[in-house]
């Protein structure tokens, strides 16, 4: 929300300074974000008469000017290569030493092609005022020769640019604004009387409310005036200039004046050009496969969720966001339609969001506007109309009715302490609440409370302790200590996703790995190629044609990161990164998850070449390291974690895995990303990956106690046996292990595999697995008949269980 520290104070009477004004709208809550202050930027600018502009000696389109600058120094010598440069005109001169925001340089004393210049002669895109550059500001000849040009040209005149919450629909005006401030005692608020205006006459043209009862809601009042005989051209200079000043184009009167009300009182008007009006309007829903050409034309294609004004021939506007093309207003305007109308905020917003129009008129309805000024508001655009551009107004046109929007809240004024700790005067708060717009009935501790028409925000007693305490200012309660809590334990207070992100993020740094942080939204082909591209999943507004996307997986975003650090020398690179992707536009399609990637030789064991042997590169079992590690590491048990080859279509197929609670509960993959997702990607491989959904991950047991049991180490010796299985080639090597670990779970302690051989002495079909088994006992040392009858159920567990036969 913008507006000049002047129309400020067209609404506040007030002695404040700038300083005061901004540091006051911060501390109620309307927080600042910016002031532009055109005065002190262009303090050093004066405005200088050209005496002479000869041709510059060693340049021909170069001009040498002789300058008077009006501070009654001599003339100064100024070299312009402007071609509008000449003498006798006025222009104006920033001397050394001041900064030239167009060009973003400060002056000083130099040398131009042999002949010294003391300053220089502005354009308009030089002080950033405009765009042109063709030549120096031209001033009238009756401009005053050494007056500060920011004054003279009305640009002192500085602009306030607030943060505005959504729940502060009465500050969308700056009426609003300085009703604020005068209750914060900066000033009084100016209440000038608004008489309704008496027309000639009814008005031709009526207005049909075409709903169903359920949707009267949709636009319970509306009013239409017209005003016949109108001159519409360009708005008086002081209209003009305050549209420019809030970022808005001057269009022609009748249009400024709209835009004028809808800053100045939150108050969005549409005015019609009577004579492209075709019979009465009738206010209804859109039929579905209408369309209209908007003002700002563009074809909107509207269905029955959207409320459109429309006459006889068709859609004129679509109601409360923006007018329709047709019915426009331009210079051929004789008579004209002023509209008034009370819109649902839901559907405003709704009608917005589909159609992607965002417009000052949608910024209000859908905050809320206020009700009780539609008719008044309808009167003031009448008499800005009449006085502005002529006309004969006639009386108004209104179909339905005001909405009744009174709620009373009974409010202990002891509320104020107990919700913030604030004690304050009962006469000062009531006084606040009344200078604010309530109307408060009662003397004793209880009193009644009716909100204004303008704060839809305000509901409850909560509500009124926040108005009280922002106006009274937050540094006005005493700061205390929170009580220490010693009898209790503190439960924790983040969840078990929360904590788990942040154990994730330290874990895979641990490793090694450096965190990324990547876009949520990815270019279409590579969403497809991890499995998203969906059209929920697409942007309506992307930044960029290459983000158009959300993210259905972290990978994309680290393999483009991982190729930018290799483009810039940087190929050993590991990278993580913790963060949500999505697989639909529901909140059940959100995920958080953790992923990885290594590349080149960023093994876990140090990356880059070494002197004791050649450069290793990752390879999948880098990845299932990390991501066994990280399962580790949150607690995840991984007794029964099962290991399945193969993964998503974005791994390769002989060289990746699916870690799962059982076929039905994936919790994450791993492995060598492929060959052809790379290449999609632009990124040169190999690269190895993991990505794990937290989100899937078991919940932790909850048990009695944390504390771990102690540590029972066996007196006896453990001892080791070596088996090479041959088995066919189909056989995995884990099946082997699990099947070992069955044949004794009290003694066996350990199985590994330390060998696989194919080749000579075995068959074609077949491989040799050797496993180390470590037999554990913990109550008495092991006979060489006890250890031949465990080898013997190993065999026999083995072979029954993945058909091997013991290698001779």
């Amino acid at each position: 929300m913008k507006f000049t520290l002047s129309w400020l104070k067209d609404h506040l009477d007030t002695d404040a300074s700038l300083g005061t004004i901004v540091e006051t709208l911060t501390r109620i809550g309307l927080e600042v974000e910016r002031v532009e202050d055109k005065a002190a930027d262009l303090a050093a600018y004066r405005i200088a008469a050209v005496l002479t502009a000869e041709q510059h000696p060693n340049a021909d389109r170069l001009r040498v000017c002789t300058v008077e600058t009006g501070d009654g120094a001599p003339p100064v010598q100024v070299v312009c290569g402007a071609p509008n440069a000449r003498a006798g005109m006025k222009s104006v001169f920033a001397p050394p030493g001041t900064y030239v925001p167009g060009k973003d340089i400060t002056l000083s004393v130099g040398t131009i092609r042999g002949v010294e210049s003391r300053g220089m002669l502005c354009s308009g895109a030089e002080l950033g005022l405009s765009d042109d550059h063709d030549g120096i500001l031209d001033l009238p000849a009756d401009a005053p020769v050494g007056e500060a040009y920011a004054a003279y040209a009305g640009l002192d005149d500085p602009v306030i640019e607030i943060n505005l919450t959504p729940n502060r629909p009465d500050c969308t005006s700056i009426h609003g604004i300085a009703r604020d401030l005068a209750a914060a005692g900066l000033g009084s608020l100016k209440r000038e009387p608004l008489p309704p205006v008496r027309g000639e006459g009814a008005c031709p043209v009526s207005v049909d409310l075409a709903f169903a009862a359920e949707d009267r809601h949709l636009c319970p009042l509306f009013g239409l005036r017209l005003v016949r005989g109108v001159r519409n051209g360009p708005s008086p200079d002081w209209l003009q200039r305050r549209l420019r000043a809030i970022g808005l184009r001057p269009i022609n009167a009748l249009v400024d004046i709209t835009n004028y009300i809808t800053f100045d009182r939150g108050r969005p008007l549409h005015v019609f050009d009577a004579a492209k009006v075709t019979g009465n309007l009738t206010v209804r829903r859109a039929r579905v496969g209408e369309e209209v050409v908007a003002l700002d034309g563009r074809t909107y294609r509207l269905d029955e969720g959207v409320v459109v004004i429309a006459d006889a021939a068709g859609v004129e506007s679509i109601a409360g966001i923006m007018g329709g093309e047709h019915s426009g207003c331009d210079e051929t305007t004789t008579d004209v339609l002023i509209e008034s109308a009370l819109w649902d905020p839901r559907t405003i917003a709704q009608t917005g969001r589909r159609l992607g129009i965002i417009t000052d008129a949608r910024y209000r309805f859908e905050r809320g506007v206020d009700p009780a000024f539609t008719l008044p508001g309808l009167d003031l655009a009448t008499r800005m109309v009449t006085e502005l551009c002529g006309g004969i107004p006639t009386q108004a046109s209104v179909a339905g009715e005001m909405p009744d929007t009174d709620r009373v809240i009974d409010f202990p004024w002891t509320e104020v302490r107990r919700l913030s700790g604030l004690d304050l005067p009962r006469p000062e708060m009531k006084v606040t609440l009344e200078s604010l717009g309530f109307h408060v009935a009662g003397s004793g501790d209880r009193v009644k409370v009716l909100p204004p028409s303008w704060r839809p925000d305000v509901e409850g007693k909560a509500d009124l302790v926040e108005e009280i305490v922002r106006i009274a200012g937050l540094d006005r309660i005493d700061p205390k200590p929170l009580p220490r809590i010693e009898a209790t334990v503190i439960r924790p207070v983040l969840t078990v996703l929360q904590r788990r992100t942040r154990l994730a993020k330290r874990e895979l740094a641990a490793r090694g790995l450096v965190e990324a942080v990547t876009w949520s939204f990815i270019a279409k082909d590579e969403a497809r190629a991890f499995g998203g591209g969906r059209p929920d999943l697409a942007l309506a507004n992307p930044i960029a044609a290459d983000l158009s996307d959300m993210r259905p997986s972290l990978l994309p975003g680290l393999l483009r990161a991982a190729q930018r650090n290799a483009d810039r020398g940087y190929g050993d690179v590991a990278l993580f990164e913790v963060g949500q992707c999505f697989a639909s536009d529901q909140p059940e399609g959100q995920s958080m998850r953790a992923a990885a990637i290594r590349r080149g030789t960023a093994r876990f064991a140090g990356a880059g070449r070494h002197w004791d042997g050649a450069a290793q590169a990752v390879d999948a079992f880098e990845a299932k390291a990390d991501a066994l590690a990280l399962l580790t590491a949150l607690g995840v048990p991984t007794g029964g974690l099962q290991v399945v080859a193969g993964g998503p279509d974005y791994f390769h197929p002989g060289r990746s895995g699916t870690l799962q609670f059982g076929p039905k509960n994936p919790i994450g993959h791993f492995g060598e990303v492929h060959p052809r997702v790379l290449k999609t990607l632009d990124v040169k491989g190999p690269v190895v990956a993991f990505e794990i959904v937290l989100d899937a991950l078991p919940l932790p047991k909850h048990r009695p106690t944390k504390v771990k049991p102690p540590a029972k180490l066996s007196e006896f010796q453990p001892v080791s046996r070596d088996f090479a299985f041959v088995v066919g080639r189909d056989v995995a090597a884990g099946d082997i292990l699990k099947a070992a670990q069955a044949a004794e779970r009290t003694l066996i302690a350990g199985v590994e595999v330390f060998d696989v051989y194919e080749g000579a002495g075995i068959g074609s079909d077949q491989k040799s697995v050797a496993v180390a088994v470590r037999l554990q006992p913990v109550d008495r040392t092991l006979t060489d008949a006890e250890i031949e009858a465990v080898s013997a159920r190993i065999v026999a567990e083995v072979s029954r269980k993945t058909g091997a036969t013991l290698r001779g």
